[in-house]
């Protein structure tokens, strides 16, 4: 049989009273209704979605949610505290190294800036989808999710199953990006089918996935800084609101500095995404390390290279970054008339990445367009060449996204634009000319590469557009009408 879910048009919103009874009367529906949790199988998808329809439901939206423009305002004004963790490990208790009021007395320019990180989606070409069997007391589930163990856990402990009782099965299954980790697919094809006597297959549409998924989360990051004439960062102060604690430690060797992950009340349903909030982390940082190399009138790569540590992890950032900046031939040619360069980099999970990116901008229109991407990579001891490139590019593309003009737009919880019609991704017309240079460290052991390349490549691009116009942009994404609005 076939599935479907009934849920409210707003987060939040409880149930008030329904009527099944059309649909019960339809030949071959079974209609589940246990609490919350509303939903039919029948014979053909068909037939699913017709009593789906006649099921007539009231609920009680919440009232007085954020939206898409005061979200920012929201996350700053509902900081959770008590939290334990440093370095955005889950709690509010900073990291602190020297004296903020020192570095900011021995700094000649001091810079404070705020940015912000939308919500975004994943995007998986396949949205989920579970198929579930029961047997006595007994139930397999076959379904896409990155977290097999996850799902059997949830499916156990919604039925009160022993372990031994679910199994979970993870067909040849497309992409995720970190959105497929949670079972509430399965749980709910395994409720149909338990009700319903017979296998129940269950699959979101695009709109359920848009809006009944969660989200790569919002976020808000405030930097204080101090540097000196010379160009040597004397105060860094770092602050996250909710987005998460991924890379958030700077790489660059900074006597005083105060950082922080605060937990924040948050209106959507969030989750991972490819990266974590490394990508946040990282856009305001190198965003920022470009805005005081201009305030001491430094080369962007020369003022990094000049506070890079000299310790291994300077080191390998340093490799990279040069490397990159070789191949992109920086400091050898100027952009020209409406083109603009940009750099950015840093390391997480054992990756150490830099991209450098060329864009232009058409003045009339608004329009920016990225022509070139190259990112040096390195994870240690490169095991597959081929693979590794196809990461690192893929990573590159699907940046594109979330740093022009992709964003979850929302009000009173309800997500406005739940269709690939109203919310746009990377196409082929976007791509950049894109390579990926391998940094071989054949005496380190490989890391993962499936993520941190995602890293480098919207403050490159933020950075370059600034190049182009003087213009710095500090929201992902910078541009989702253009350049102009």
């Amino acid at each position: 049989m076939y599935g479907k879910v009934l849920r409210p048009d707003s987060f939040g919103a409880t149930l008030v009273s329904i009527d099944t009874g059309a649909a019960e009367a339809m030949r071959g529906v079974v209609v589940v209704h246990d609490g919350d949790f509303i939903g039919v199988a029948a014979p053909d998808p068909q037939t699913a979605e017709r009593a789906l329809a006649a099921i007539h439901a009231e609920w009680k939206e919440l009232p007085g949610q954020p939206s898409s423009s005061n979200v920012y305002d929201y996350l700053k004004a509902n900081v959770e505290t008590g939290g334990q963790g440093g370095r955005g490990e889950g709690g509010a208790r900073p990291s602190i190294t020297g004296s903020m009021d020192a570095g900011l007395a021995a700094a000649q320019h001091k810079l404070d800036a705020t940015y912000t990180v939308a919500y975004i989606q994943h995007v998986p070409l396949e949205p989920r989808a579970a198929l579930a069997q029961w047997e006595g007391d007994k139930v397999t589930v076959w379904t896409g999710t990155q977290r097999p163990f996850g799902v059997r856990d949830e499916l156990k402990d919604a039925f009160h199953l022993d372990e031994k009782n679910v199994r979970v099965l993870v067909p040849d299954t497309g992409s995720a990006y970190g959105g497929k980790h949670t079972g509430e697919c399965a749980v709910a094809a395994a409720r149909l089918a338990k009700s319903a006597g017979k296998p129940v297959k269950l699959v979101y549409t695009r709109e359920e996935e848009f809006t009944w998924a969660y989200f790569r989360p919002v976020g808000v990051i405030e930097v204080r800084s101090g540097v000196r004439d010379d160009g040597v960062i004397t105060a860094w102060e770092f602050h996250n609101y909710n987005s998460g604690g991924s890379a958030i430690g700077t790489p660059y060797a900074i006597a005083n500095q105060l950082i922080a992950f605060h937990p924040t009340k948050y209106p959507l349903r969030q989750g991972s995404y490819r990266g974590l909030a490394a990508t946040a982390n990282i856009f305001a940082r190198e965003s920022h390390m470009d805005d005081l190399a201009r305030l001491v009138k430094m080369d962007p790569l020369a003022f990094r290279l000049k506070n890079l540590a000299d310790d291994d992890s300077g080191g390998r950032l340093r490799a990279v970054y040069r490397a990159a900046a070789d191949k992109f031939g920086w400091g050898r040619a100027k952009p020209a008339p409406g083109h603009g360069f940009g750099i950015a980099g840093g390391t997480e999970k054992g990756g150490f990445v830099a991209t450098c990116a060329e864009v232009s901008i058409d003045r009339a229109s608004g329009e920016v367009r990225v022509l070139r991407a190259i990112t040096a990579f390195e994870c240690g001891a490169v095991v597959n060449p081929d693979g590794l490139r196809n990461q690192i590019i893929g990573a590159n593309i699907m940046g594109l996204g979330g740093a022009l003009f992709e964003a979850i737009q929302f009000e009173n919880g309800r997500i406005l634009n739940p269709k690939l019609s109203k919310y746009r991704v990377p196409r082929f017309k976007d791509a950049p000319q894109t390579e990926a240079v391998l940094v071989d460290r054949r005496d380190i052991a490989p890391a993962g590469a499936g993520e941190v390349p995602l890293m480098a490549i919207a403050p490159a691009i933020g950075n370059a557009i600034l190049d182009a116009t003087g213009t710095r942009l500090r929201s992902l994404p910078m541009v989702p009408n253009g350049l102009k609005a």
